[in-house]
């Protein structure tokens, strides 16, 4: 699995422990910043990481900020991302497994260390239901709306 990973000045702390985990699971990581914690403007960190994963380059997002609100906003403005802002494990897994979820927003000022790792290995480890058809038709209605109809 690739993981496209990027975070703004408040989620650069917890930065390195998502790393770190990344790379016990051997999980390819595309880093989009930002590196240090000057002031950066989230919706472009955003813009690069959702790229990543529409783009296919990834096949999943995490994004890491004071409160993980204005970059699931941001990245739910974007055609074909699913955002879900999580801050507990069942949320984790079940945006990915209920509702096909291909980014993850954390709130670095919310979440410690510990439970962000719990919550990242939950939700790259979950799956979509596929063989559900009343799942598969929701995220479709969803994907629907994205073009206005």
């Amino acid at each position: 699995m690739r993981v496209s990973l990027g975070n703004d000045h408040c989620g650069y702390p917890l930065k390195a422990a998502v790393r770190e985990l990344l790379e016990q699971l051997e999980i390819d990581v595309i880093d989009h910043g930002c590196h240090s914690e000057e002031p950066v403007d989230f919706p472009d960190v955003v813009r690069a990481v959702c790229g990543s994963v529409v783009g296919g380059d990834a096949q999943r997002g995490l994004l890491l900020c004071g409160s993980g609100i204005g970059a699931c906003i941001a990245a739910n403005k974007i055609n074909g991302i699913r955002a879900a802002l999580i801050h507990d494990v069942h949320c984790a897994h079940q945006s990915v497994e209920h509702d096909d979820a291909n980014v993850m927003c954390l709130g670095a000022k919310i979440v410690g260390e510990w439970l962000a790792t719990d919550l990242v290995r939950a939700f790259l480890n979950a799956e979509f239901l596929v063989d559900d058809p009343d799942r598969v038709r929701r995220v479709k209605k969803i994907g629907e709306m994205e073009g206005g109809r």
